[in-house]
């Protein structure tokens, strides 16, 4: 059995006439008669009664019509995947994160890409920002979200928006109606903050924003993710210094927020990309990602 004994038996089958479904095919009619005994003895089924007056499927052609138009229309989605695959808009992207920012926004962009490129994959991969800048740079990952500098040459940055800082302690109702007030406070707190080697350029904001207060953190436990941080925050352990726009994400945690005030300290968060990769997928991605907020 061939393809177009599929396709011959689907057009008479769909005409239910022998003359009509020729002309639709573009040959003569007796070929297609033809066609239609070879698929038939093949089978060992009769799959059309015909009469003078007209052409009918019996229930053996009934049912070999529903499996050829599955056959057909499977046939017509693996051509549109595979032009898909040629144009590199399906496959896989490769997403790089950090901890610390909100991820309902990716998960909105995800949702929404994936209704514009349902045969695409994504992979999504939680790194602090160095660990993506290397990534980037070897094709590992296709895009990232990550907090500046990012210093490389091959990678083009475009920025999402800047994060201010807040300070986070375990549940209280305590009051602090003064900057001074608080700074007291956290000279006194054990603190909690990310991994010096793991995040440099965010251990220095710490300490900017301690030396701004005019004080010197007490650095006694570290973690290099933003989940870590916070579980250890809500079990007592400490006091910590992050993105605002954490707030949002962990508001169900015991804790309390507290608003830095009058100290213009703040993070950048970016998008980066290899300015050679031409996958449509993460040209949509970038710019919809792009018009997000923290």
């Amino acid at each position: 059995m061939e393809l177009r004994h599929l396709l011959y038996f689907k057009t008479v089958a769909e005409e239910l006439h022998f003359t009509k479904a020729a002309a639709k095919l573009f040959i003569s009619q007796p070929p297609l008669s033809r066609q239609i005994k070879e698929l038939e003895e093949e089978l060992a089924v009769q799959l059309f009664t015909r009469d003078n007056k007209r052409v009918t499927l019996t229930d053996a052609g009934k049912y070999f019509k529903a499996e050829a138009d599955t056959i057909f229309a499977r046939l017509e989605e693996s051509k549109s995947i595979v032009r898909q695959i040629h144009l590199s808009v399906s496959g896989e992207l490769k997403i790089g994160y950090i901890s610390s920012v909100y991820q309902s926004y990716l998960a909105e962009i995800l949702k929404a890409m994936r209704k514009e490129f349902p045969h695409i994959k994504t992979g999504l991969f939680e790194l602090p920002t160095i660990s993506q800048i290397e990534a980037l740079e070897q094709g590992k990952l296709d895009v990232g979200i990550l907090r500046a500098p990012v210093i490389s040459e091959k990678l083009i940055v475009k920025t999402l928006f800047f994060d201010p800082f807040i300070v986070v302690i375990p549940f209280s109702t305590e009051k602090f109606n003064t900057n001074e007030e608080l700074a007291v406070f956290l000279e006194k707190s054990p603190f909690i903050f990310f991994n010096k080697e793991f995040a440099p350029h965010y251990n220095h904001k710490l300490l900017e924003i301690c030396q701004r207060m005019q004080f010197t953190p007490d650095i006694t436990h570290e973690a290099n993710n933003v989940h870590s941080i916070l579980q250890l925050v809500e079990a007592g352990l400490g006091v910590s210094i992050l993105p605002l726009s954490l707030k949002k994400q962990y508001e169900h945690l015991k804790i309390s927020f507290i608003e830095l005030t009058d100290i213009p300290v703040n993070t950048e968060v970016v998008v980066a990309y290899k300015q050679t990769n031409r996958n449509p997928a993460l040209k949509w991605f970038v710019e919809h990602y792009s018009n997000t907020k923290g």
